[in-house]
């Protein structure tokens, strides 16, 4: 499906700017000519719980909310005590781009520094270790994301690790699911949805970076977070009246699989932009297999790349070079990544290196 930009530039900024999948207009279409019961009580939003129960082949309460920043301050806010705190990577959203949401809600963002975005247990341990005692905060939640604000994504291994350990810690697992649907398609992941709420407590499926007008699906795993947690979505201003707005999309997502189809989608652009990169050369931040690629530019690159491509600035390096986001996504058409190779081409073809060293992210 193609999509075209206000300004005739090609779009690698983001997978959420394309507004929604045509038959999940077509499903809001639908339901919207039907009389509902509100507050997500409606059969729409009761059927996409049921489908999303199916893939998980366990019990679970689902909750359908509008964004992924306030489906992550209601759910930290709900199961965190006063004095607890959440341990994150130092790159994850919570701590980076959700304006102190979790702090504003009384709990403490205690980041670790990572080569790649992942947290494991032997990153986590010291945080655990520098906080004891009543006159500090208490870790309680391990928040990380799939696939991570680089681009990474956990293997069933490391999945399962982190689990384990925050089983014998006490702590709770929360995962940030935005692009988890990237994540389950990209080719050798070993993480299903079962595995996951195998390993987690709670969870949510994004659908609004995978052909979603808005919403997510959080997954409250653990019994003991489910109980009174719609008086939480109502108290913080959550809870949507004309609920399946949000439910009937994900039925639709959800029904024969179509959640899967535009995440591969994004997925196989990516590794179709991944081989121009490679064919010129050019170096990426971090090895980062799903529909986000950070590859290290030449400043000038950067400046000509951006009269005609969107994409987002990653990091500044001060060495002459910059790492930049392209990122695909369920709309992105093959005349992009077509149109991205001709011009990268003709940078190159005017002398424009990015043949130099550029140390990886990490190394």
């Amino acid at each position: 499906m193609d999509v075209a930009t206000d300004n005739a530039r090609i779009s690698l900024r983001n997978d959420y700017s394309e507004g929604a999948h045509p038959r999940l207009l077509q499903a809001l279409a639908v339901a919207s000519a039907e009389i509902n019961r509100g507050y997500g009580l409606d059969a729409h939003s009761a059927r996409a719980a049921a489908l999303i129960r199916d893939r998980l082949a366990r019990d679970a309460d689902v909750h359908f909310l509008a964004g992924g920043t306030q489906t992550n301050l209601v759910a930290l806010a709900a199961f965190l005590r006063p004095h607890e705190a959440v341990i994150a990577p130092a790159s994850g959203h919570i701590a980076t781009h959700e304006t102190g949401a979790i702090e504003a809600s009384g709990h403490k963002v205690l980041t670790v520094a990572t080569p790649d975005g992942k947290l494991s247990p032997a990153l986590i341990q010291p945080c655990i270790d520098g906080h004891s005692g009543e006159h500090m905060v208490k870790p309680r939640l391990v928040y990380i994301s799939n696939t991570t604000e680089w681009g990474t994504l956990y293997s069933a291994m490391e999945l399962q690790a982190l689990g384990e350990f925050c089983r014998s810690r006490g702590l709770l697992l929360y995962v940030d699911g935005a692009r988890l649907a990237s994540a389950l398609t990209t080719p050798g992941n070993d993480v299903d949805l079962a595995l996951l709420s195998t390993e987690a407590d709670a969870f949510y499926i994004g659908g609004t970076k995978n052909g979603a007008l808005l919403g997510e699906a959080l997954v409250i795993v653990n019994p003991a977070l489910r109980t009174e947690f719609r008086h939480v979505i109502k108290q913080r201003g959550a809870m949507l009246a004309k609920g399946m707005v949000v439910g009937a999309q994900f039925e639709a997502l959800f029904e024969d699989g179509l959640y899967f189809v535009l995440a591969t989608h994004a997925n196989v652009m990516a590794e179709r932009l991944r081989e121009v990169l490679q064919q010129a050369g050019v170096p990426l931040a971090v090895d980062s297999p799903s529909n986000q690629l950070f590859p290290v530019l030449p400043d000038g690159v950067v400046e000509r790349l951006q009269q005609e491509v969107e994409f987002e600035t990653w990091e500044r390096r001060g060495d002459g070079t910059t790492v930049i986001r392209l990122m695909t996504s369920w709309a992105t058409p093959e005349s992009a990544i077509e149109a991205f190779a001709a011009i990268f081409a003709a940078l190159y073809g005017d002398g424009l290196s990015a043949r130099q060293e550029a140390p990886a992210k990490g190394a």
